[in-house]
């Protein structure tokens, strides 16, 4: 039966709005046939949702977004169809939720050097079971009133150039794609085009990622077309979903159940991530 998958959303387990069980209950009302779940550094919101995608009859695909470092710069790389119980990729994804925190600790240090009322505290209540990111650290500043919106936040204070001097301890992206790879999983770049010029996404690939988020809403019709034009002549994946987050502001969620991934490119994810599993059988 052909349909249309999302490969890219959050819950409210990293930088999304919703619960796990209301995401899949949206995915439904939009007619979608599968969807991964790609929360930051955490497959807690995949887990939960599990139980509601078998009932709403979704196919719900395993994924993260996992952040690593790379020429001193945090590059996100999508991992999907991994064993879920895999003992490095879980070690993995502890060392990260570690790393969160240690980083959101130095940016909480670094506003509260500039006079800003915020603690730890308050940025991990924000987040409550989810990984502390720089977002939930936006949503502090617009409660006490410092800024007026998410953007502002960034532009002012939370920006990757406003925070360069934190030095971050997230996995290499060498490490990220050995760990994911050895769990049978596949690897694509996220959302590269407002990230990377032409040369870094060539260094990046040399890494041995799989695949490029070629269909995402930061992705003109021009540039997606270009995307999918490099992946096809380099024998890659091709990924792509709306990156939703559930929340009314954000940019890119009105794309949810708009951009969406064909099933053709789902199947070769399928394949490799199955011919993984069977050559480490073998």
């Amino acid at each position: 039966m052909l349909g249309k998958s999302d490969l890219h959303t959050h819950t409210k387990e990293s930088d999304g709005a919703l619960s796990a069980e209301q995401l899949i209950e949206r995915a439904k009302k939009k007619g979608l046939k599968a969807i991964s779940i790609t929360d930051h550094d955490t497959i807690n919101g995949y887990k939960k949702a599990r139980p509601a995608a078998n009932e709403a009859g979704i196919e719900l695909i395993p994924g993260i977004e996992i952040t690593a470092l790379w020429n001193k710069r945090e590059v996100h790389i999508l991992a999907y169809l991994f064993d879920t119980e895999n003992p490095k990729l879980l070690a993995l994804l502890k060392r990260q939720r570690l790393a969160r925190i240690k980083r959101m600790r130095d940016i909480v240090e670094v506003l509260r050097g500039q006079g800003l009322d915020i603690s730890l505290d308050e940025v991990r209540a924000e987040s409550g079971t989810g990984s502390p990111g720089r977002p939930h650290a936006a949503s502090v500043l617009i409660s006490k009133g410092y800024v007026a919106s998410v953007a502002e936040a960034f532009i002012r204070y939370l920006s990757s150039e406003k925070l360069k001097g934190i030095r971050t301890d997230y996995a290499t992206v060498e490490e990220v794609v050995k760990i994911v790879k050895e769990a049978h999983g596949v690897l694509s770049l996220a959302h590269p085009g407002p990230l990377y010029s032409q040369k870094e996404i060539n260094t990046l690939l040399e890494f041995g990622i799989d695949g490029i988020e070629c269909i995402h809403p930061s992705h003109n019709f021009n540039l997606q077309r270009s995307f999918t034009k490099m992946a096809e002549s380099r024998h890659l994946l091709i990924t792509g979903g709306s990156d939703f987050h559930g929340k009314r502001k954000s940019e890119y969620d009105p794309y949810f159940g708009i951009v969406t991934l064909g099933d053709k490119h789902l199947a070769s994810m399928k394949r490799l991530a199955q011919r993984r599993k069977t050559e480490q059988k073998s």
